[in-house]
């Protein structure tokens, strides 16, 4: 189907064009999310919640609203696949300075998430090679962290082709060995050999009924924020052999991988171990922060198979780590040149390696800005580091909420001119958007609480005050370079509305 609005002309930045296919897109996109670690995190605080084995029930609902979020995403990238997605779009829906602070606030949360992700590596090395000792003392784990995000940095340097392949294997990894432990474990539940805790699987495990509302909200708020990260699969749309469709597409993909992995390793989780408070039950508190690896010597038994896939679950942890902070360092580079190309920030930022076309400025840049920012938290304190993790929750809420919004602005004037555009440009996008407003109005009221999280500010919880902090530090900053970008903030070099104008056909 064809249909006349504009087709912006997005600027040439130097990227290497035609490098990636789809399906590397897509593998890009799921490595952002940190599936393994993700899941293993989170899904024990979702039982806590309250939901017994309706945890499986929320993993999935929540993916309902993140799936509208990725059509407007996709819907957007094909009328002007710019590197810069989040800050491009909003600038051309809502004006410059909302444009600036959308792209500062997905800079905030790629911030926080390599701090966490840095903590991640470090410990997991240690663990790796058995040095569970080690993997308690922080500054031996904040050197190894840093030195994998040193390490991670100079290969998004070398090149987008250096880094598709590396997180192909680290994906590889990290699915292969999810995918053992939950057919494994459903294995032993119907054989009858997992134990007296084991239950077979029931399919009203998938709908939230019987929950409280209370209870339905917490879980909400902590399953949405596992999907984040697929994202990243568009913030390389201009490095892509199809810029307008396949990253999109690789959007929408990993968005449907993610939730069948999670729901597999869900039902596996629930149905080997269940849902009691003691021994490996996933309502046991003491196995809150990584369920997999204290299910992992009950599925897989102590023989040489289950040392050996022990083992590989402590790398699959350690490659999630690896692959998220990889794939976060790509669109947080892109972000910053793609500010930079549109004269939003410095034209230092703006700067493209001649022979890896990579953006070599950026790309450092945000490597030793994370570097830095994760030793200071983990050497300030570890509390403070848990809750600047949890803070992220904040900003993704508002990422979405403007993408989503942005979306149904931009194309405002064509949705009544099909069903399609009406449900992918209007309804779901905006459903989506006001579904995530709720999320940050909600994750603010419960992160304010000073018992919500591991830190308190003046009684109120650390986590809100961290979040919201880095965000309005965005204020400042966008003055102070308001002079130097005066063409920007006019709405000259990044026109508002511009989408929506025209009549180039493009092909949607």
């Amino acid at each position: 189907m064809t249909e006349a609005v504009a087709a912006p002309v997005v600027p040439a930045k130097g990227l290497r064009s035609n490098a990636l296919g789809m399906v590397s897109s897509t593998v890009i996109g799921m490595s952002s999310t940190a599936p393994a670690y993700s899941i293993a995190a989170t899904l024990g605080f979702i039982v806590l919640a309250g939901t017994g084995f309706k945890a499986a029930a929320f993993v999935l609902l929540s993916f309902v609203p993140v799936l509208f979020v990725a059509c407007a995403f996709r819907e957007l990238n094909a009328a002007e696949p710019d590197c810069g997605t989040n800050f491009t779009w909003a600038t051309r829906a809502f004006g410059s300075r909302v444009g600036w602070m959308t792209g500062w606030v997905v800079l905030v949360e790629q911030l926080l998430v390599m701090s966490s992700q840095s903590a991640l590596t470090g410990r997991y090395t240690l663990l790796l090679f058995g040095l569970d000792d080690l993997a308690n003392n922080r500054a031996v784990t904040t050197a190894i962290g840093c030195a994998w995000l040193l390490a991670l940095c100079w290969l998004c340097y070398r090149g987008i082709e250096v880094s598709a392949r590396a997180q192909w294997v680290l994906l590889g990894i990290e699915l292969a060995v999810l995918v053992i432990f939950s057919v494994v474990a459903l294995t032993r539940v119907y054989s009858g050999t997992a134990g007296p805790q084991a239950t077979t699987p029931q399919w009203d495990w998938l709908w939230p009924s019987g929950v409280s509302v209370g209870t339905a909200v917490s879980a909400v708020l902590l399953a949405v924020f596992i999907y984040w990260g697929w994202e990243s699969s568009l913030s390389v749309n201009e490095e892509s052999a199809d810029p307008r469709h396949a990253p999109g597409r690789a959007a929408i993909l990993s968005t449907v991988l993610l939730v069948l992995n999670y729901l597999l390793v869900t039902v596996a989780s629930l149905a080997f171990a269940g849902v009691g408070e003691h021994g490996i039950g996933l309502a046991n508190e003491a196995n809150a922060e990584d369920v997999l690896a204290g299910l992992g010597g009950a599925v897989f038994g102590t023989s040489g198979f289950g040392k050996v896939m022990g083992l590989l679950l402590i790398v699959s942890v350690l490659t999630s780590g690896a692959a998220t902070s990889q794939a976060t360092i790509m669109p947080a580079a892109r972000t910053t040149l793609s500010m930079a190309s549109h004269g939003a920030l410095p034209k230092v930022f703006g700067r493209v390696h001649p022979k890896y076309q990579t953006p070599s400025v950026t790309t450092w840049a945000f490597g030793l800005v994370s570097l830095a920012l994760y030793v200071l938290l983990a050497l300030w304190s570890r509390n403070v580091l848990a809750d600047s993790v949890d803070a992220v929750g904040l900003t993704i809420a508002i990422e979405f909420t403007v993408t989503a919004l942005a979306c149904v602005w931009v194309f405002r004037r064509t949705l009544l001119s099909s069903v399609r555009n009406f449900l992918l440009r209007g309804l779901l996008p905006f459903v989506g958007g006001v579904f995530f407003l709720a999320v940050l109005v909600l994750a603010a009221i419960a992160y304010a609480r000073p018992d919500s999280g591991e830190t308190t500010v003046f009684g109120i919880g650390g986590v809100a005050v961290i979040g919201v902090v880095a965000i309005l530090v965005g204020f400042p900053l966008m003055f102070a370079v308001q002079r130097a970008c005066r063409d920007f903030f006019a709405g000259r070099s990044l026109t508002r509305g511009a989408v929506a104008r025209g009549g180039q056909t493009i092909e949607s």
